[in-house]
């Protein structure tokens, strides 16, 4: 398959992705996917053997760069379930704290249903990681914001890179239920994630799709469109405001 046809193919689906999300966000409400209640005390408290997710991604859910962990409030609540599902199952690999596959194991299919329905119901601030407290961490190098804001909206044509909106929704506000939302995640696990694709050590991906867009990128590429999209302005879904075309 030629380039422009598997960009072409990525873009197909995208929009049908982004149709089925807008009737399903207008249609369905977070109890349809768990108990609100027992993922609140998961979340909090834990369960077992399993410690309280606030443990690593703070008390509202918004993640912590020094600990390389994701912001989970308000991300779509079936791409919370899937991912620990892959982890449950091994499908994905947590090789940055490498105690997610346990503690996915730990729980019940319920529920991890439940504290993933509670996670994407949280709200807190639209806000994403602090650049000078990533500077001053100094474990990661920190990109320039309208090189990657450039790459976001448009990608690279010549490179073969789709725009990231193409898929997760203008300034990344996600695509759900298969697109999570990038707008405001945190810096360190965007830059962590993106070289995991790269170089096979993520692999859950639906047709592979960030596995092979992940491998046009270079270091400064990813360093630049995390940068953007920690700090993008979150969008609606349904929105279909798109950047003007150069």
């Amino acid at each position: 398959m030629r380039r422009s046809t598997k960009i072409t193919a990525i873009l197909a689906v995208a929009a049908l992705v982004s149709a089925s999300s807008s009737f399903a966000s207008e249609t369905m409400s977070y109890s349809d996917f768990g108990d609100l209640e027992n993922g609140k005390k998961i979340f909090n408290e834990g369960k077992g053997d399993v410690p309280a997710c606030t443990s690593c991604h703070g008390n509202e859910g918004l993640g912590d760069d020094a600990m390389g962990t994701p912001r989970l409030a308000g991300q779509g609540v079936m791409f919370l379930i899937k991912q620990l599902e892959d982890f449950a199952t091994d499908k994905r690999q947590d090789t940055t704290m490498f105690i997610m596959n346990n503690n996915a194991k730990g729980l019940s299919p319920q529920d991890r249903k439940d504290v993933a329905a509670y996670a994407a119901s949280l709200g807190g601030p639209k806000v994403g990681s602090d650049m000078t407290a990533v500077k001053e961490l100094g474990s990661v190098p920190v990109g320039v914001r309208y090189l990657g804001k450039d790459l976001a909206q448009y990608g690279s044509e010549e490179r073969g890179i789709p725009a990231c909106h193409s898929c997760h929704g203008y300034n990344g506000r996600g695509a759900f239920p298969v697109y999570p939302r990038l707008s405001n995640q945190k810096y360190v696990y965007l830059v962590n994630q993106l070289k995991k694709w790269r170089d096979g050590s993520r692999a859950n991906d639906p047709m592979a799709q960030m596995q092979s867009v992940a491998k046009k990128l270079t270091d400064e590429d990813i360093y630049n469109v995390a940068t953007f999209l920690t700090s993008a302005e979150e969008t609606t879904i349904g929105n279909n405001r798109v950047p003007e075309q150069k």
